[in-house]
C-alpha cells in the first residue's frame, strides 16, 4: 500500500447545480477545493479525477428504470417524471442532472477502487455523500447514491466487512434502505431526531431486515444537541460496534449540517465537534479496518462559514496533515469567497470550542437526560443483536 492518500476531484462536480434558490450551492464545493489548496494539501495527497459512474455500476444500487429516468429528465428537465422525485423542490430537474451525478458516483466509486486495491491507504470525495438517494427515486437533494455504489462496488471487488458510519445531521436512510437485507455491511447513522427532521426515519428500532438484524444502527438525537452531547453519542456507540464488526474498509459520511449554523437544521454542533468526530473516524479507521478509510462529504448549507472549513479538516486529517484549528485562514481565500459570494469569510479554522470536552458513556449516564435517553434506546435496540451488552 502507497499510504498515499487521495483527493478524488474534478471541477466538474459543480455542475451539480439546481439552480439559484436552492439551498445546495455548488459554490461551496468550490470554495472548499480552493481552501484545500489554500492551505498547500495538494502536496500531501494525490488528486485523482475518475470517471462517471457508468451505468452497469449505477445498477449495483439503482433500477434501470430510474437510470432511464434521470437521463430523460437530464436531456429534457420539463418532463420530469415526478414518480421518480425528479422535478420537485427538493429535487429540479437541469440540463446535464444525469452526466453530473454519475461524475459524482465515479468519484467515490474511483475511492473504493483504490483503497480497496492498495493504490492509497484513505480516499476523499467532499463531493459526495449523497446518502438519500433510493434504488427508485431521487431524494433529499441526492440523484445518486454514491455512498452506497462505493459500498456495492467493496462488495463486488470481494469486501465481506463493510462499515458505514454517517454523521450528517439528516439520517442516511438512502444507504440504510440500500444494505437492509446485507449483514455484510453495518450502517450507523447519527442524526437529528426523526420526529424534528427529514426524512422522519432512522428510529432506534429500525436494525435491519431478518436474515440481516443488528446491521442498521441509528441514533435519534435531540433537536439543540450541542459539542458534548454529539461527541458523548458518537463514541457511545460506534467504536464498540466498529470493534465487535471488525470491517474491512470504514466508510463515513461528513454532513456539515449539524453545525449550529446550518438554516436546514435544529443541532448545535460546531466546527470543532466536527473536527473531533472526524479525527476519530480516522483512528477508528486504522483500529478496526487496517487503515483503510473513504470519507465522503454531504450536507452542509452553510456554504461559506462552515462547509469548505470543515471538508478541509476532513481533507487535512486524511492527508496526515490535519490543519491545526487556530490555524489562520490565508488571506487569497478570503478574497475568493468575496468575489465570488460578496461575503466575509471566516478568519480560522476554529469556532473557538477547542478542545472539545465530553464525557464517555463508561464515566455513567443521567436516566432523566434526553441524550442519554437516545443513546440508550439504540444500544438496547441493536447490541443484543450483536452480542454486546446494551
Amino acid at each position: 500500500m502507497s499510504g498515499r492518500a487521495q483527493l478524488m476531484w474534478d471541477e466538474a462536480v459543480t455542475g451539480y447545480d439546481f439552480g439559484p434558490d436552492h439551498p445546495m450551492d455548488p459554490v461551496r464545493l468550490a470554495l472548499t477545493r480552493k481552501l484545500v489548496a489554500a492551505f498547500g494539501l495538494d502536496r500531501e495527497l494525490e488528486v485523482v479525477a475518475a470517471k462517471p459512474a457508468g451505468e452497469s455500476t449505477l445498477r449495483l444500487v439503482h433500477r434501470q428504470d430510474y437510470i432511464d429516468a434521470v437521463k430523460a429528465a437530464s436531456a429534457d428537465p420539463a418532463g420530469a417524471h415526478g414518480a421518480y422525485g425528479l422535478g420537485t423542490v427538493d429535487d429540479p430537474a437541469f440540463v446535464g442532472m444525469h452526466e453530473v451525478s454519475a461524475l459524482i458516483a465515479g468519484q467515490s466509486v474511483g475511492a473504493a477502487e483504490a483503497v480497496w486495491r492498495g493504490d492509497a491507504e484513505h480516499a476523499v470525495n467532499f463531493a459526495g455523500g449523497l446518502h438519500h438517494a433510493m434504488p427508485g427515486g431521487a431524494s433529499g437533494f441526492c440523484i445518486y447514491n454514491d455512498a452506497a455504489l462505493a459500498i456495492a462496488r467493496l462488495l463486488e471487488l470481494g469486501a465481506e466487512r463493510v462499515a458505514y458510519v454517517d454523521v450528517d445531521v439528516h439520517h442516511g436512510d438512502g444507504v440504510q434502505a440500500a444494505f437492509w437485507e446485507d449483514p455484510r455491511v453495518l450502517t450507523i447513522s447519527l442524526h437529528e431526531h426523526p420526529r424534528t427532521l427529514f426524512p422522519q426515519t432512522g428510529w432506534p428500532q429500525e436494525t435491519g431486515a431478518d436474515r440481516a438484524e443488528g446491521s442498521a444502527v441509528n441514533v435519534g438525537l435531540p433537536a439543540g444537541t450541542g459539542d458534548a452531547g454529539w461527541v458523548r453519542a458518537f463514541h457511545a456507540v460506534v467504536p464498540e460496534l466498529l470493534a465487535e464488526f471488525r470491517p474491512q474498509v470504514l466508510v463515513s459520511q461528513h454532513g456539515a449540517d449539524t453545525h449550529f449554523e446550518d438554516p436546514l437544521a435544529h443541532l448545535a454542533v460546531s466546527l470543532d465537534a466536527q473536527r473531533a468526530v472526524q479525527v476519530a473516524c480516522h483512528e477508528l479507521a486504522h483500529e478496526y479496518a487496517g487503515g483503510k478509510w473513504i470519507a465522503l462529504g454531504g450536507g452542509g448549507y452553510a456554504v461559506v462559514d462552515v462547509v469548505p472549513r470543515s471538508w478541509t479538516h476532513l481533507v487535512g486529517i486524511a492527508a496526515g496533515r490535519p490543519v491545526a484549528p487556530e490555524a489562520v485562514i490565508p488571506e487569497p481565500w478570503r478574497q475568493e469567497v468575496f468575489a465570488r459570494t460578496r461575503q466575509l469569510g471566516p478568519q480560522r479554522m476554529t469556532d473557538g470550542r477547542w478542545p472539545v470536552n465530553w464525557a464517555s458513556w463508561e464515566s455513567g449516564y443521567d436516566p432523566a437526560d434526553r441524550l442519554d435517553q437516545a443513546v440508550r434506546a439504540t444500544r438496547r435496540a441493536v447490541f443484543p443483536l450483536r452480542g454486546l451488552l446494551p
